[in-house]
């Protein structure tokens, strides 16, 4: 397969992947923040940390989780979001922004171990926690955030992409669903919203 040709496929899933997202969301403002339809997002999930601790959701209890579901060997718009969010975090009170996790919970556990998510995610924030598991988790996270994602064919098994979500979902110290944050909020806009949420 040419490059050309798996680039016009790569931007056909990406577009029915923005459609699918509009299922589920709408209300999109300027700052970035999107509202929920009725779709319940988030719930329970046991994954592997970037330390190889067993974590769930109960221990991050407390605290407002920013989820975003991505891979190592992304690109673009990982590393793009992290150091979005990296900026985002450096821009709030120190006070408020102790009070927020990031998770990036990979999608590519085949090859996103515990030690590579280790290396990977201080390069952008102390404060983000690394998350993978099994498949079986993953999909279970994935489903629970009405997150896509899905291996792109590739004819080199070991270097392959991954299509996915690009959304930022942030979640309130109960762990229920408060808003996302579309691909492309400058981090201004995010710190912005962040500051004005929490207490």
């Amino acid at each position: 397969m040419s490059r050309i040709i798996f680039i016009a496929i790569a931007a056909m899933i990406f577009v029915t992947m923005v459609t699918v997202g509009r299922i589920y969301f709408t209300g999109s403002h300027d700052d970035g923040a999107v509202t929920a339809s009725t779709a319940t997002i988030g719930g329970p999930f046991e994954l592997t940390d970037h330390t190889g601790k067993t974590v769930t959701d109960k221990d991050y209890r407390g605290k407002y989780m920013v989820v975003f579901f991505g891979y190592t060997f992304c690109p673009d718009v990982c590393p793009t979001n992290l150091s979005t969010l990296a900026s985002a975090l450096d821009m709030l009170p120190p006070e408020k922004a102790k009070q927020i996790v990031p998770l990036f919970i990979s999608v590519d556990n085949e090859r996103d171990t515990p030690e590579l998510l280790a290396d990977y995610v201080p390069n952008f924030h102390e404060s983000i926690v690394g998350l993978t598991g099994t498949s079986k988790q993953i999909k279970d996270v994935a489903r629970a955030y009405k997150s896509f994602y899905a291996k792109v064919n590739s004819e080199d098994p070991e270097n392959y992409l991954m299509d996915h979500s690009a959304i930022t979902y942030l979640m309130g110290p109960d762990g229920k669903y408060i808003q996302v944050f579309n691909h492309g909020t400058p981090p201004d806009a995010i710190a912005k919203q962040l500051d004005k949420i929490i207490q």
